[in-house]
């Protein structure tokens, strides 16, 4: 009989134990519950991202958010951390959504879920005036920076690059800028943003984007694994504004070219 009752209690922890695996994730009920949408950011990619006087985060990806959060009737909340800081907290259900210009790749999907894109982005090619790099095929041999946890980091070091990475884009392209590295490789818009504030600083054409991009690539954002419910939700409003041309229109808020999706 004791082994009868010992065998039941444990079946009934094992049970318990799965069914705590199997968490269902965040649903928009959770969401409109606890009054707030919650994201996890890195505000060092504008025009995506950045912070703006006071300090207040600001950029294309808050506005669409802030769009999101009306319809949803919540208000949004901002967690500022480092990007490869992201997905892991995103992972571990610590946000509602990971927001940092984040692309859509095979090996994220393994510990994250993804809404439907709602652009399409490139990876460019930052060099100094002068450079003897004129394509990404002159980079055999060449060290790039990188931000840590990025695309960019992952497809440098699959071609074999020597990489540096950084926990800050600021710092990957001082590192350009000093001549630690060849090369700095970094989302098309962000690329396009920054490089502009450093020439008007320091001369037209200090620093340079190459023609030719490294990949092309969708954004998205991040969500908990299970949160199917809630990212429905935001598809919804991701597709109407992608097809209304809302979205377009936040771009053009920022001067930034817009390429949409194929959701």
């Amino acid at each position: 009989m004791k082994k009868l009752v010992c065998f039941a209690l444990t079946l009934l922890m094992l049970t318990a134990l799965l069914a705590g695996c199997g968490s269902s994730g965040t649903t928009l009920a959770d969401v409109k519950k606890a009054g707030t949408l919650t994201i996890a950011t890195s505000p060092d990619f504008p025009p995506f991202e950045s912070l703006g006087e006071g300090n207040v985060v600001e950029g294309i990806e808050i506005e669409i958010l802030n769009t999101i959060c009306d319809r949803f009737g919540v208000t949004l909340t901002i967690n500022q951390m480092d990007f490869d800081s992201v997905i892991p907290g995103i992972n571990a259900g610590k946000f509602d959504l990971g927001v940092s210009g984040i692309s859509v790749t095979e090996e994220r999907k393994k510990n994250v879920l993804f809404t439907d894109p709602y652009c399409l982005a490139a990876q460019a090619i930052v060099v100094t005036a002068g450079s003897p790099i004129a394509s990404k095929a002159d980079l055999d041999g060449k060290t790039v920076s990188v931000q840590t946890g990025t695309t960019a980091e992952d497809f440098c070091m699959g071609e074999g690059y020597d990489v540096m990475g950084f926990a800050a884009n600021s710092d990957a392209e001082a590192a350009l800028v000093t001549g630690k590295v060849d090369a700095w490789v970094i989302d098309d818009l962000t690329a396009a943003e920054m490089v502009k504030a450093y020439n008007a600083e320091n001369g037209e054409g200090s620093l340079v984007i190459l023609s030719e991009a490294m990949t092309t690539e969708p954004y998205a954002f991040a969500l908990t694994l299970g949160s199917d419910d809630l990212a429905a939700e935001i598809n919804k409003i991701i597709n109407e504004m992608v097809s209304d041309g809302s979205i377009a229109a936040i771009f053009e808020k920022y001067d930034a070219p817009y390429t949409a999706p194929h959701n």
